[in-house]
Order: structure tokens, then sequence, then C-alpha cells
């Protein structure tokens, strides 16, 4: 049993303590994901916070992949990010039905569109958050974490088999939605930058 299962069985019976070993040990790798789907470090910083709070409150169940929660933190931390831009989509659609307002408009905007606005990333970034659940799920363990497709596979409880043929239509999609195609061994220098 690796030291982390071991905080874990810990985590589950309540320990805060071994919940913060966990916490320190993959805090970075989390933030890391989110950033990458997220505009602005402070909702990166959001979502950490709902990911390791899911993982406390669901504590009991989180599934360990030879013996780490990482695997299970960045699909969590996937689904978080899209229930923040639907959340957001919701804001923007009732704001859109407020009278406008005159005021100056924020110049905070248009900096933060120029720090986003790299040509490749953007590409990818866009794409990214236009795939499918699954697809992200599975580009986030294999390609940006570099986790095998035998680990992606217990993360998920899928087959193997299905883990393969969803990783090679995943990088097929995302190729179509960024206009460009990607090398087979397109992996973090490409993905991993999606800021």
């Amino acid at each position: 049993m690796s030291a982390e299962s071991a905080a874990w069985d810990r985590v589950r019976s309540g320990d805060p303590d071994s919940f913060g070993q966990i916490f320190d040990l993959h805090r970075d790798r989390v933030y890391a994901q989110a950033l990458r789907l997220m505009k602005t470090t402070h909702d990166a910083e959001d979502v950490v916070a709902l990911v390791f709070l899911e993982a406390w409150r669901r504590r009991a169940t989180v599934r360990l992949v030879e013996g780490s929660a990482l695997p299970w933190l960045l699909v969590t931390t996937n689904f978080v990010v899209r229930n923040a831009a639907r959340t957001a989509r919701r804001h923007r659609f009732a704001m859109s039905k407020l009278p406008p307002q005159d005021h100056e408009p924020d110049p905070s905007d248009e900096i933060l569109a120029r720090m986003d606005d790299t040509a490749r990333l953007g590409r990818l970034q866009q794409g990214f958050v236009k795939l499918a659940k699954a697809d992200q799920d599975i580009l986030t363990l294999c390609v940006v974490n570099e986790f095998s497709t035998a680990q992606a596979a217990e993360a998920l409880g899928v087959p193997l088999g299905t883990v393969k043929s969803r990783l090679s239509r995943a990088k097929q999609r995302l190729a179509a939605l960024t206009g460009s195609p990607l090398p087979e061994d397109v992996s973090t220098p490409a993905l991993g930058e999606i800021k």
C-alpha cells in the first residue's frame, strides 16, 4: 500500500490532517488543469477549492488509481469547470435581459483578452472546451497529465480498449476543431500549456 493510499484510508475516516497531505501533494497539478481551462488565475483558484471540497465531501467514494487520487481529482476538475461555464452562461443570459447602463468599459477586459490571445494555444483551448466530456477527460488524463491508458481506464471505470479508441477519436476531434493536425505524440508541450 502506497503512502498516499494509506493517507486516503485515513481521509475516509475523516482525518483532516491526512486530507491536508493529499491537498499538498496534488494541489499544483489540479491548479494547472484548472488554469488550462479558466481565463484567470482567480477562477482557477476557485475551481481548485471546489474540487478539493468535493473530494472531502465524497471521500468515501473517491476511486484511487494505483493508490493515487490524482486521476479522480483531474476528472473532477473538468466537471467543476463545465459547471462554472454553465453558470456563467446563465448569468450572461440573465444580465442580457436587464436594460443597458451607461458606463465606461472595464479596461481589464481588453487586457485579459490580449493575455489570452496566443494563436496556437488559444485554438487548442477553444477546441478543448468544445469537446465532449469523455474526450476532455481522456485527453486530460492521457495527454496533458501523461497517465497510461491502463491508468485512465481504471480512473474512468471503462475497458482499456475503450480508452484507446476514445483517445484516438478525441485527438482527431481536437485536430478538426483547431484546424491543424496534431502529431501522434502530442503531449504536455502542446496541450499542457493551455492557459
